[in-house]
């Protein structure tokens, strides 16, 4: 059975006392309300990965993640972080492949294809984001789009190390514009993005994987979207912020 799975991505926020209060609010309340059978992943800023780290312990169920690693082992490139160092500091997942990374920083398809490589050599569990822009779902495009980042980025892999992947899709116009896909429209994509992954690895693999759905989720919509036979979670955003939403976004199974 696949997991169920809700990331939260912090992207640029969160001073140190805000990142303190916040993980301290999710880890209490997802004990508190005695929250089961959800893997919670937090994705902070690189300089709050340990002070969160401590503040998770070992509260099962929930996990440290990072936005982005470097496609380079180790060496002279100032500012990068490599797969290596954040398994070192306890990192478990990594969002590779967001949007904002892919339009910001020109990140292509062929190089994620190395960080998720240098993620998995590491034990890290990726979180391979895909998505498309307004124009290209108003064009019709969409799902050769999206197919076709799956398979420049992942069908490299073997079957095992593709079976650790998480995918998440993201329509780029849904993020951060308060607009949402329909819960029937997510549905479609991850049906998709699954056959697609079938194709290369089996009907077994492509059943395991988990695909989120990352584009303006919240407590209002996430139950409706949760609901989809498809769709195994949120990669959420701007409502990860907020301990309160966060933690009823991850109890809308």
């Amino acid at each position: 059975m696949r997991k169920k799975i809700v990331a939260g991505n912090w992207k640029m926020n969160m001073t140190f006392e805000e990142g303190q209060k916040l993980t301290s609010e999710i880890v209490n309340m997802f004990q508190d309300e005695a929250i089961q059978d959800v893997t919670v992943v937090l994705n902070p800023p690189f300089p709050h990965i340990h002070p969160v780290k401590k503040l998770i312990g070992d509260v099962p169920g929930i996990y440290l993640g990072s936005q982005n690693c470097s496609d380079k082992e180790s060496g002279a490139f100032t500012g990068e972080v490599s797969a290596k160092i954040l398994a070192s500091f306890g990192v478990q997942y990594v969002i590779l492949g967001h949007s904002e990374r892919r339009e910001y920083f020109k990140e292509s398809n062929e190089l994620l294809e190395v960080k998720v490589k240098q993620a998995l050599a590491h034990g890290l569990t990726p979180i391979f984001c895909c998505g498309e822009s307004l124009e290209i779902r108003m064009a019709g495009t969409h799902e050769s789009n999206v197919k076709f980042q799956l398979t420049q980025s992942l069908f490299s892999l073997s079957p095992e190390d593709f079976s650790k992947v998480v995918i998440a899709y993201e329509p780029i116009w849904a993020i951060g514009t308060g607009k949402t896909a329909t819960s029937d429209q997510a549905q479609e994509m991850h049906l998709a993005l699954r056959r697609h992954i079938a194709t290369k690895y089996g009907k077994e693999i492509a059943g395991n994987t988990s695909i989120l759905y990352g584009g303006s989720a919240n407590p209002g919509n996430a139950k409706e979207l949760f609901s989809k036979p498809d769709v195994d979670g949120g990669l959420i955003g701007g409502a990860s912020l907020k301990s309160r939403d966060f933690i009823d976004i991850v109890k809308s199974f």
